[in-house]
């Protein structure tokens, strides 16, 4: 049952809780998530090239990064590095994590999705004159970000969730501003429950913001072939 007291309290964290969502969850995912496309474009057409020794490369980092948990990985950068003498501040930190973390992820993603590709769309490059980088750049690469588009937004919106963890480094987000305020009010469940709704309509807006893009994609394709 929720009391006059516990209803004010609500009220009154909203906004504390929304603000570092909009000035610290926000951008902290789309920094993190455009820099993570740049690695995983980088990764995925190095595998898809074919590369030797740079693919042994990029396969080993995917398989450390996609082996080891996310939080460990933001110790070791936060917590770890220090010991070494490197010390960063928390919010790059959890850039370098996220960005590192999601690059491993998306780079399987359009590997996948470059090899979906019809080898019959290199060869037709080949034949009217076009080197390597302007097929890959105008036909293969344009066509797989298509297909690994619903993927690449589900990644988003799981990022949007998993910056809850920048907590842990002291990352003034969402999840923290919560912890505070529950730790003034002795008020956990409705706090983080409260703090739970706001994530989720975050992900309601990509999830709606995936499907219109999907839909101007497929048009797109559709006007294409035509």
């Amino acid at each position: 049952m929720i009391t006059e007291r516990l209803y004010g309290i609500l009220v009154d964290s909203f906004g504390k809780i929304l603000l570092p969502g909009l000035t610290m969850t926000i951008p902290l995912t789309a920094i993190s998530f455009t820099i993570a496309l740049v690695i995983a474009v980088i990764m995925a057409l190095i595998q898809f090239a074919n590369l030797k020794g740079l693919k042994q490369l990029a396969r080993f980092y995917i398989w450390v990064i996609r082996g080891t948990p996310l939080l460990v990985q933001l110790y070791v950068i936060f917590y770890g590095l220090p010991g070494l003498g490197i010390v960063i501040d928390p919010f790059p930190a959890a850039v370098v994590v996220f960005s590192i973390n999601e690059g491993a992820y998306a780079a399987e993603i359009i590997r996948a999705a470059l090899e979906s590709v019809p080898a019959g769309q290199m060869e037709a490059g080949y034949c009217v004159g076009m080197s390597y980088l302007q097929i890959m750049r105008r036909i293969v690469l344009p066509q797989a970000m298509r297909t690994a588009f619903p993927s690449l937004s589900n990644s988003l919106i799981a990022l949007v969730k998993d910056t809850s963890l920048a907590a842990n480094i002291t990352v003034t987000e969402m999840f923290m501003a919560t912890q505070r305020i529950v730790a003034r009010t002795y008020e956990p469940l409705a706090l983080y429950i409260e703090v739970g709704l706001i994530y989720l309509l975050f992900s309601t807006v990509l999830t709606k913001l995936q499907s219109v893009g999907e839909k101007k994609l497929n048009s797109y394709g559709h006007h294409k072939k035509a």
